[in-house]
């Protein structure tokens, strides 16, 4: 259905849509804002559960780390293919096939009997999770027009996608007190039975770039190019950055994403137009995510570490004490697509938010072996959800707006590509970084002293936390460099057209 909307000036000839159609918007984005729930939750809903579910299927410690790798790999490298799929064979197909395939996985997980098995699940929700977060975001994007509402729609996005995280340690830790490990999984199939019956019911299918073809070539590039350059930052973790298997895979992900771009300028119906990237505000947006997704990284595992083995806070506990963060970003969520950005612009809104984030995690260092979660925890985590409100929620929406109808798809799984890929490259540094740091506290001191062990833990925690207070800084520089002045275009004048 397309039909014009009145602008928020009024102007004549434009055609006030009806309430029924735009009740209809805000279930739509109740649906997609469940669909984004359900994709982001897995990126950490099933770490809590990792110990119990080696226990369980006694798997090693060295296969432990595939059932979160494989679901990035797979989701990192098909993002833009789901991106295209969703643009030439229709959002809605796109989303219910998503949300389908994500749950019938998940079930298939929930019921692995050995290791084989949970690491295939995990690898295939990470698929189709590449397939449904795009056209999520594309619907909301294509559906939202009106400049005020289109703000209100990507507040709750945003906040989701920032603070979806933080909600899968909780859930993850009460489904594995309460129930069991394997509900970590299951929980998805009840929350797709939602989704799909909302998506069958509002949602129609429109093919903005029917007429366009499907870019194998440069699907190929981008695909091995992404898929090897997160199995580099993957394998980091796990082995020296000198080992052919990081440095390898990251020049080798390096030279395909270059030659995939280079693709880009020659083929007749290119993956990703780079009309897309060339936008000014639109680039800075892109970074703005990647930094981001890097440096929140910070912030839930090295805080899940302090609060589980320092504070010895059970699972539950920990996703509770995360949940002011998520509130305080939420807010600032509201305030800054709805209010700032609009008003003044990304150009001192962005870089505030990264900013004020900086702040919160450099704040966080002051953590020690006895600190009180109420006085060296909960006012940083508090600072830094709000800095990150600011950040994700105008960012997203500004990195999708503007883009044509035929290219929404894409643009989406651009956006979330960064954000997978922010997070890859934060886990591989940042636990480097942390593992040095406590290694080198350990010189010359007992490593048998349970006071020294504590210290050298405590050590690397903090130092985790400074390099992401830096990562948001240089996050806040180059936001405000590139980030033209003034409101963009995108904001102060609703498009005409509504797809739903």
């Amino acid at each position: 259905m397309s039909q014009k909307t009145l602008t928020e000036s009024g102007q004549e000839g434009a055609v006030e849509a009806p309430a029924a159609a735009s009740a209809k918007r805000w279930w739509i984005l109740a649906v997609v804002a469940l669909a984004q729930l359900m994709v982001v939750l897995d990126a950490t809903i099933v770490n809590i559960a990792l110990p119990s579910a080696q226990a369980d299927l006694g798997f090693s410690d060295g296969n432990r780390q595939w059932i979160v790798t494989a679901y990035a790999l797979a989701f990192a490298s098909l993002l833009l293919l789901g991106g295209r799929i969703a643009d030439l064979f229709g959002r809605k197909t796109a989303f219910l096939i998503g949300v389908v395939g994500f749950a019938a996985v998940s079930a298939l997980g929930g019921a692995a009997t050995n290791f084989e098995m949970l690491v295939t699940a995990r690898a295939l929700q990470g698929a189709f999770g590449a397939l449904l977060a795009p056209a999520a975001l594309s619907l909301l994007n294509t559906t939202f027009t009106d400049a005020r509402e289109r703000a209100r729609a990507f507040s709750v996005y945003g906040a989701i996608a920032g603070a979806g995280g933080a909600v899968g340690l909780l859930l993850g830790g009460v489904l594995t007190d309460a129930l069991d490990w394997r509900w970590t999984l299951y929980v998805n199939v009840v929350i797709a039975v939602v989704a799909f019956a909302g998506g069958w019911l509002l949602l129609h299918n429109h093919r903005d770039a029917a007429n366009s073809k499907l870019d194998v070539p440069g699907t190929l590039l981008v695909a091995a190019g992404l898929f090897s350059l997160v199995y580099g930052f993957s394998n980091a973790e796990t082995h020296d950055w000198s080992s052919p298997e990081t440095w390898g895979f990251l020049v080798a992900g390096g030279a395909l994403l270059a030659a995939f771009t280079w693709w880009q300028t020659r083929a007749a119906h290119p993956l990703l137009p780079l009309r897309i990237l060339l936008d000014r505000n639109r680039a800075a947006s892109f970074l703005a995510v990647l930094i981001s997704g890097g440096g929140m990284f910070g912030v839930f595992l090295f805080l899940t570490y302090y609060l589980q083995l320092n504070l010895s806070f059970s699972p539950t506990k920990t996703g509770v004490a995360f949940l002011p963060m998520v509130a305080a970003l939420m807010v600032a969520a509201q305030v800054s697509t709805t209010t700032l950005v609009p008003r003044i612009g990304p150009k001192v809104v962005i870089p505030l938010g990264f900013a004020v984030a900086a702040v919160g995690m450099a704040w966080l260092t002051g953590i020690g072996v006895g600190s009180s979660y109420l006085s060296a925890v909960l006012p940083q985590l508090i600072v830094t959800g709000f800095g990150l409100g600011l950040v994700m929620p105008p960012a997203m929406q500004l990195a999708t707006g503007g883009v044509a109808a035929e290219d929404a798809g894409v643009a989406s799984a651009t956006v979330n590509a960064m954000q997978q890929v922010g997070g890859s490259i934060g886990t591989a540094l940042l636990n480097t970084l942390a593992a040095s740091a406590a290694t080198d506290y350990l010189v010359g001191k007992d490593p048998t002293n349970k006071l020294v062990q504590a210290g050298a833990t405590i050590e690397s925690y903090t130092t985790a936390f400074w390099w992401s207070a830096g990562l948001f800084a240089v996050g806040a520089l180059i936001t405000f460099l590139l980030f033209r002045r003034g409101v963009p275009e995108q904001d102060a004048d609703a498009a005409p057209v509504v797809h739903m």
